[in-house]
């Protein structure tokens, strides 16, 4: 039996959304009817790598599903509706979205079920744990990927009633904080909103977070701390940017019991490829390389998982050679094996880490 795998980030409903993908159909068929329709996913999002049949055939159990909008001055073309020009707008997107996960899980309850506690999480388990069982419900754990759909601190309380349990403060820079291309430290709402998100015990995801705010947070958040999708800038040659994280900010990861979900775009992987070029010198040894960077870091295999962010901006032409669907991430086990892990730090790896997370800090 494979060990189960448990992805930290997928856009799910934005795609859902944006681009009215179907993630009961497996990946192949969404890609057949996209090229057939002249979608435009393809062209701005990528092939997807995502679909129920893939996440069974795969074994992920668990997946972080994202909140996420665009800031309207970052939005490139008017194939995208999922952007806000205030937080006002920001909070009625992101709440669609979350109805989104509702609605997967309402209408497929035996592809979806959303993960709001340890026993929703304990149900999801004990299916997948079930021999007899042929298919299994994927858990959904919404996180909310920049925080403008929080219009003030005092409304954290509803989104955790919603079903919330992580927020990134950014994506771009945000009235929190800095982001990615947007240099700056945390600002004084950043401070208030952090401060009442440890109090009501959501994990705080350092992703997309300036290094300078990354550091400041890692100083005075004082609830659970990870790091969803981000792999180490230490291990990608003349990455000069503020998305991948320094050696100094996963090491404070670490020292806060932290994980750092690694990323298999190819990107964040070799800094000089770029759309359009080949993925054949880009493999699931060079994500490897980053799990095993921060595990020697850690002196562990207990603090990295998978943060996929499949469907983010890039698709299958993006990501390591091998990979077609998230069912293939299943063949990092035998790559790290190769390194000398073991079965159980491969499972560490591959989604025990972030059930244990999972386990620690759901109500």
């Amino acid at each position: 039996m494979q060990p189960l795998i448990v992805d930290a980030h997928e856009d799910i409903a934005y795609n859902i959304l944006n681009y009215g993908r179907d993630y009961t159909r497996a990946a192949v068929e969404t890609r057949r009817l996209e090229h057939e329709s002249g979608s435009t996913a393809i062209e701005h999002n990528g092939e997807t790598l995502l679909g129920w049949p893939d996440y069974q055939r795969g074994s992920v159990a668990v997946v972080f599903g994202t909140l996420f909008v665009t800031p309207i001055r970052r939005k490139t073309g008017e194939w995208e509706k999922q952007v806000y020009a205030d937080p006002n707008q920001a909070h009625r997107f992101y709440r669609r979205q979350l109805d989104i996960y509702t609605k997967l899980a309402d209408e497929h309850p035996d592809h979806f079920s959303l993960i709001g506690s340890r026993a929703d999480l304990e149900t999801v388990l004990a299916h997948w744990d079930n021999p007899k069982a042929e298919s299994h419900p994927v858990g959904l754990v919404p996180l909310m990927e920049g925080a403008e759909g929080v219009r003030d601190p005092s409304e954290l309380d509803n989104w955790w009633e919603w079903g919330v349990r992580v927020i990134g403060p950014a994506w771009a820079g945000t009235r929190f904080c800095g982001g990615t291309r947007d240099p700056g430290p945390l600002t004084e709402d950043g401070r208030l909103l952090l401060k009442a998100m440890a109090d009501i015990g959501f994990t705080l995801d350092l992703s997309h977070m300036d290094e300078l705010s990354a550091r400041q947070a890692l100083d005075m958040y004082t609830g659970p701390i990870v790091a969803s999708h981000a792999n180490a800038a230490a291990l990608v040659p003349g990455y000069d940017g503020n998305r991948l994280l320094q050696d100094d900010v996963l090491q404070g990861i670490l020292e806060r019991d932290g994980i750092i979900g690694v990323v298999p775009f190819c990107r964040f992987l070799n800094f000089e490829w770029k759309f359009g070029d080949p993925r054949d010198n880009i493999t699931l040894e060079t994500l490897a390389a980053h799990v095993d960077h921060i595990c020697q870091m850690a002196g562990d295999a207990r603090h990295v998982g998978l943060g996929t962010d499949f469907d983010g901006g890039f698709g299958v032409s993006a990501v390591p050679a091998g990979v077609d669907t998230i069912a293939d991430m299943q063949k990092l086990g035998p790559v790290l094996a190769a390194k000398g892990y073991n079965d159980e730090q491969i499972a560490a790896v591959l989604g025990k880490n972030w059930l244990r997370h999972l386990q620690t800090y759901l109500p």
